[in-house]
């Protein structure tokens, strides 16, 4: 095939083998992704027949986790980072230790020195973007508090990545790596320097996009809107995550990933984060099928023959050694059970930053070549594997549930006991109000329902609130409402009214959809951020769609208030208790 028409190669056989394989491994019960990873064997270098160009494929694949990370960003805001820095940052940190040290040791019971050893375990330490992204969206807990653990984990991982990128060459230049060869490489700084430049241009960057990011890009993209035309404006959108993205690794040292996140970690707090991520989702999803048929394209199959001991060893290290280390640190920290394993499960995998730590270690010198082969088998198997750690949350908590000794130890409270009484509080509820998130909005109507004893019952994603909720006598359901299953459990056949206070409109949509199976009658109220917001919502089912947040709270509470029988002289005086009130009550 002409060396021109490569592109339209690795796109044909791509997309169209991972649909093949993807539907298979569907039909087969098994996550596509595996289907994917197939295709990428089948396409690669160690397969007979038709080889595609690797370099091509990882080059689109990189734009999936730009545009995946950009997604990401959109659904973050900077009290949302701020808010898991004390867990994140010391737990990705420990666990970065945690599984280097293990892959140390036993990269040097195969004879390794232990600088090999050291790059090694550090190439097994870090989880692959596109795969724990992934699977937190299939479960429906990205948005949730243990997503946002997850994910900001994942920020400080990278953020240790490009560190160790960067220090590389001076650890190969002090541990005499074979591979530094040339002037330039031999001339570099020492380890210090290289750091305090490195923390330099990242703490650049990161007040760029903050003080002037925040403020530029959204002006920019506003302007575009403006123009009524639909497709300059996806054009924006997208022209914003692959420019930064790009922008911030050529001239910052910053990866992609963490570029393009902040690009969209900039845009969140608008108007117009929903239509952009809207925009970049259907090209992010086929992008994200290039990354894992790249992954399978540089799988060498016969490794796993000839060093069976190796990539078990591999496999062990990543699914149960890291995962175990994730576990303690979070149960350290005093997070629920539930959480732990969830994190546990995110991060039983490798990928694309071990293939590039693995790659600069090998040109250094520090890792033999064989360490390439075992850490991609690794990272097939891992991926491959990972939806199974994910399968394994549910019947581990429940077997620990059943083994109170175990669970005195792990957790503070008896979580079994706080579920039931939920339940059997709830089973005795008509006639009241289920609330859907209880965040800033939803704290001031859950405020305004105690004020004047409407029984309600909390429906939220982050376990530490549902805590806080059941400690204080309010029934309150951990989960994401939008999954089946979930509003089973709020008695909605009984309930008056629907109160959605998260602003996202797609997610409520959801969310009005799986309720009106439960109780077609049943009255909605929802809060958004845009009048667009505004009209989408009463298309599909809301009855009432609020704007803004204090007076949107109030507002809100104020017909919850009405629609449940108080007067509206009532309803008037509680939301000016409120006002005078410099928080919600608790």
């Amino acid at each position: 095939m002409p060396p021109e028409t490569g592109l339209l190669a690795i796109l044909a056989g791509g997309f169209g083998l991972a649909f093949v394989f993807g539907l298979i491994a569907a039909r087969l019960r098994i996550p596509p992704l595996v289907g994917y990873l197939m295709a990428g064997v089948v396409i690669g270098p160690f397969t007979p027949g038709f080889v595609a160009d690797a370099g091509l494929a990882t080059q689109l694949a990189e734009v999936g986790v730009i545009l995946l990370m950009f997604g990401v960003g959109l659904h973050f805001s900077i009290d949302d980072l701020f808010s898991v820095r004390t867990i994140a940052v010391p737990g990705a940190i420990a666990q970065i230790v945690a599984a280097t040290a293990l892959g140390a040791i036993v990269a040097h019971f195969w004879g390794w020195p232990w600088a090999a050893g050291i790059v090694f375990g550090l190439s097994l330490s870090v989880a692959s973007t596109v795969v724990l992204l992934r699977a937190l969206e299939e479960r429906g807990v990205l948005d949730t508090g243990d997503g946002r653990i997850a994910v900001g984990w994942l920020i400080v991982e990278d953020l240790a990545t490009v560190l160790a990128l960067v220090l590389l060459p001076a650890f190969a230049v002090t541990f005499g790596g074979g591979g530094v060869a040339d002037a330039s490489t031999a001339a570099t700084p020492g380890i210090a320097g290289q750091l305090a430049i490195t923390l330099l241009k990242v703490g650049v960057f990161l007040a760029l996009m903050f003080f002037v990011g925040r403020r530029a890009v959204p002006w920019l993209l506003v302007r575009v809107a403006r123009t009524g035309s639909r497709e300059l404006f996806t054009l924006a959108v997208l022209a914003v995550a692959l420019g930064i993205a790009v922008g911030a690794a050529y001239l910052f040292g910053v990866s992609f990933a963490l570029g393009a996140f902040f690009a969209g970690v900039v845009i969140a707090e608008s108007d117009l984060s929903y239509q952009a991520a809207s925009d970049a989702l259907p090209l992010q999803d086929a992008f994200a099928v290039l990354f894992f048929v790249s992954v399978g394209m540089l799988f060498d199959p016969t490794v796993i023959a000839r060093q069976p001991v190796q990539v078990l060893s591999v496999v062990l290290i990543v699914m149960i050694g890291k995962s175990l280390a994730a576990f303690a640190i979070m149960i350290a920290f005093r997070k629920p059970v539930r959480t732990a394993l969830l994190i546990s499960a995110s991060l039983a995998q490798i990928g694309e930053f071990s293939f590039i730590l693995a790659g600069l270690g090998i040109t250094l010198g520090l890792l033999p070549g064989e360490a390439n082969s075992l850490i991609l088998a690794g990272a097939l198997l891992t991926i491959t594997l990972n939806p199974l750690a994910f399968s394994a949350v549910a019947p581990l908590e429940r077997w620990l549930q059943r083994q109170p000794r175990i669970m005195k130890v792990l957790e503070a409270s008896d979580a079994t006991s706080a579920v039931e009484s939920t339940d059997a509080q709830v089973a005795s509820m008509t006639n009241h109000v289920v609330l859907i998130g209880y965040g800033r909005v939803g704290q001031r109507i859950g405020s305004a329902l105690e004020h004047q004893g409407i029984p309600y019952v909390a429906v939220e994603r982050n376990q530490n609130t549902v805590e806080a909720l059941r400690a204080r006598g309010i029934p309150a359901i951990f989960g994401d409402a939008a999954r089946p299953g979930i509003l089973d459990h709020v008695c909605l056949g009984t309930a008056t009214l629907l109160v959605i206070a998260s602003p996202d409109p797609y997610h409520a949509r959801a969310i009005v959809d799986v309720a009106k199976r439960l109780n077609p009658d049943i009255e909605i109220a929802a809060r958004t951020h845009s009048e667009s917001g505004q009209k989408f919502l009463e298309e599909h089912g809301v009855h009432r769609a609020f704007m803004g947040e204090r007076e949107l709270a109030l507002s809100m509470a104020h017909h919850t208030l009405m629609r449940m029988g108080r007067s509206d002289d009532e309803a008037d005086a509680t939301l000016e208790a409120m006002r005078g009130s410099a928080s919600p009550a608790s």
